[in-house]
């Protein structure tokens, strides 16, 4: 199944490397690029895309921005924002996290990190940013907003084991580690997973982490 890439960045000449290199890749295409969040809100839309590499600071409206405007949409749930910016900077991770963005890298990553990055924002399957994610996780997550989202009413409908399984997925593990240290089999840990998921609305893990931290099941 090939993954359809939207290119968000105000840069021509980063927008035609990434062109280049994801066009290399046989199981990804590129449907469309944006200079500006409004347009990459639009092509979102209309082009149908899978996953979205969003740059932070554009005109007209920044990706944190269009990222909100992404994931708040119902028509688009099953669009997956990856944020990519040279501005690695903790609070834009936050933000980015909260505003319903999948991963977060730099833009200093090595292309086969990236591409492997677009794949597994596609699918779900991890929360990413191997420099940002765990550290930030740990340093900010917990920390309060004046407008903090209230507990989620569906935390109670969790499992035992799917509140055991949310916490490991809080502290950035992967399927397979969860599966290691709870003694399951990989599916099993991704299934437990996936339920989590569906009775909290979550999209993605990455939601499943802002859950687990502003519900205060979990504090750094």
């Amino acid at each position: 199944m090939t993954i359809r890439v939207l290119i968000a960045d105000d840069q021509a000449l980063i927008r035609a490397g990434f062109r280049v290199l994801i066009d290399s890749a046989p199981d990804l295409e590129i449907v469309g690029e944006a200079a500006t969040g409004r347009e990459a809100v639009a092509l979102a839309r209309s082009a149908r895309a899978d996953v979205v590499l969003m740059d932070i600071r554009m005109p007209d409206l920044d990706g944190l921005e269009a990222t909100t405007a992404i994931t708040a949409d119902d028509d688009l749930a099953g669009v997956r924002v990856l944020i990519l910016t040279t501005f690695e900077i903790d609070e834009y991770v936050l933000r980015a996290l909260r505003a319903g963005a999948s991963g977060f890298l730099s833009k200093g990553v090595e292309p086969a990190e990236l591409l492997d990055a677009i794949r597994v924002v596609a699918r779900g399957d991890a929360l990413l940013s191997p420099k940002a994610t765990r550290s930030l996780i740990t340093r900010f997550l917990a920390q309060p907003e004046p407008t903090q989202a209230a507990v989620p009413p569906q935390l109670h409908a969790l499992t035992d084991r799917e509140r055991e399984i949310l916490l490991l997925v809080a502290t950035g593990l992967s399927n397979d580690e969860i599966a290691e240290r709870l003694h399951l089999s990989p599916l099993t840990a991704k299934t437990h997973v996936n339920r989590a998921m569906t009775k909290l609305g979550a999209r993605d893990r990455a939601q499943l982490v802002v859950i687990a931290y502003q519900s205060g099941l979990i504090r750094a």
